[in-house]
């Protein structure tokens, strides 16, 4: 890596570590039960929902050296993930490699963290949490379009599944409104599969003409403004974009990609995301009613 992304790497962790960031965000006065309530009523209102203080500063600052090892090719259980971004490749690309959870414990530690299965599902009613598919992003800083993601919805790439699909997304590093965070259309989900969009492209607001916006619907974006250890969760009709990372920081983060007991691969289909359901390594149960 270069000096500019190790001293990146050292700011992150540095900032993990101040007091004020460790702090947990303020919430309403409210029992854990009315909390988690409102965050389904959200969850189901608005396509998505944000959850402050879910992953605790001492995992975090475990992962994120290890985040650092996996770019760099150092695979704890010898496995190598699906890597679209190696070192030397351009530098102002949002760095993604899937899979990591398979090359190293504390990943592994991270995805499956049982108050982040509970919460899941207490978000969406399920009975059962999979992960089947999971992200490690990088959003290098520097203000660079490269490094912003388009509009879309995940029903677009998911085409060999049906039924009940949402993702988890875990900030890592303090995600601020200048770090490029995701930005959700309120009540998208409501829209159905427009099949518009395009999460590789980089201009927003031209893909923005390109979605039609059901009549008697509005265009209404949130920015996802989280903590570290902060989550979001959405549904995979939900839009949702990024734009570019304009702050000093990288912008650390996961994305991981669940069903409950309610989804079911298309019959026929044989992608490697539903080929490995029966095999916990790949595809660990976060959750599972008693």
């Amino acid at each position: 890596m270069t000096k500019t992304s190790l001293r990146n790497w050292k700011t992150i962790r540095s900032t993990l570590s101040a007091p004020s960031l460790l702090k947990p965000y303020e919430r309403d006065k409210m029992t854990e039960q009315e909390n988690t309530l409102a965050y389904s009523k959200r969850f189901d209102q608005d396509g998505f929902v944000l959850v402050p203080d879910v992953v605790p500063p001492e995992l975090l600052e475990r992962v994120i050296p290890r985040m650092e090892a996996v770019m760099n090719g150092d695979y704890e259980t010898g496995i190598e993930p699906r890597r679209s971004w190696y070192p030397g490749s351009d530098p102002t690309c949002i760095r993604k490699i899937d899979q990591v959870h398979l090359s190293d414990r504390t990943l592994l530690e991270l995805v499956t963290l049982p108050a982040l299965g509970k919460l899941a599902a207490a978000v969406t009613g399920a009975k059962m949490v999979q992960l089947w598919a999971m992200q490690m992003l990088y959003k290098p800083p520097g203000g660079h379009q490269s490094g912003s993601v388009g509009w879309h919805q995940d029903k677009q790439y998911w085409t060999y599944w049906n039924g009940q699909l949402f993702t988890a997304w875990i900030a890592i590093s303090d995600v601020t409104e200048e770090s490029g965070p995701m930005r959700f259309l309120k009540g998208s989900h409501r829209w159905g599969f427009l099949n518009s969009g395009d999460y590789f492209g980089h201009d927003l607001d031209a893909l923005k003409q390109s979605i039609q916006v059901p009549e008697g619907e509005n265009w209404e974006e949130v920015p996802a403004i989280l903590p570290p250890g902060g989550v979001s969760f959405h549904q995979s009709h939900t839009y949702h974009g990024s734009g570019a990372n304009v702050s000093d920081s990288p912008r650390l983060s996961f994305a991981l990609h669940l069903r409950t007991e309610k989804a079911e691969p298309i019959p026929g289909s044989n992608d490697y995301y539903v080929s490995h359901l029966d095999d916990p390594s790949y595809c660990p149960v976060i959750y599972r009613e008693e």
